[in-house]
């Protein structure tokens, strides 16, 4: 039995990938910051075992590796992340301490959170991470502006990955935009729903090997520039 550990599985496109891999017969490890407001359809989904984990708390993410290490880790999603204060993304209307955080989150925890799983990571036999980016840290794809700090968090994450890919070497890492989701974050006018981001994202990852490794794609498979 396979086993996957998910950050921010309690909504939107994380709990559907704890969804879509438990049915499928992998063993989750399902973080959220509150499981005991996890839904019911997470913490009662078999295979699925729910932890308490804030991704930004790096204390906790060390101390989270090391309850899971001897555990061989198949595959970790790092899906975890924020948007940041809508208003005070726009040029004339910085947020600074709001920008920071979400470069604590977006940014900074995907290291921390591989750092802490790697020996476990390193266990399996063909790991592989993703990491949950977006079309909009995609510099060459900028045609509008703002939204500073959520961009300049997906951007910098993008050479996280592709950093972690030169080093770890034989562990694939995958950078991946889900798509226009409707979720809380991507608001009720998405084009596509959890699901068909989803199947699309582990169709990837399942497919991805060492060529993929340290590339930039969309949920259905093409290759988004830099």
């Amino acid at each position: 039995m396979p086993t996957v550990v998910i950050t921010g599985a309690n909504r939107g496109i994380g709990l559907e990938f704890a969804r879509q891999y438990a049915a499928d017969g992998w063993r989750v490890i399902a973080t959220c910051r509150s499981p005991e407001k996890a839904p019911a359809e997470l913490t009662g989904a078999d295979g699925v075992e729910v932890r308490g984990l804030d991704v930004a708390d790096f204390a906790g993410v060390e101390a989270f590796g090391k309850a899971v290490a001897d555990t061989p880790v198949d595959l970790f999603i790092n899906n975890a992340g924020v948007y940041g204060k809508r208003g005070a993304q726009a040029f004339g209307a910085i947020d600074a301490d709001a920008w920071m955080e979400v470069l604590k989150v977006n940014t900074i925890a995907p290291v921390k959170m591989v750092e802490a799983l790697l020996p476990a990571l390193q266990k399996a036999d063909g790991a592989k991470i993703a990491i949950l980016s977006s079309k909009v840290g995609s510099v060459a794809d900028n045609g509008s502006g703002g939204n500073y700090a959520y961009r300049t968090s997906k951007a910098a994450v993008n050479m996280v990955g592709k950093n972690l890919a030169l080093e770890l070497g034989d562990i694939p890492v995958l950078l991946l935009h889900p798509g226009w989701v409707r979720t809380d974050m991507g608001g009720p006018n998405g084009l596509i729903d959890t699901a068909e981001s989803v199947s699309g994202l582990r169709k990837v990852i399942g497919d991805a090997g060492p060529d993929q490794s340290g590339h930039f794609y969309d949920y259905a498979g093409k290759e988004i520039p830099w």
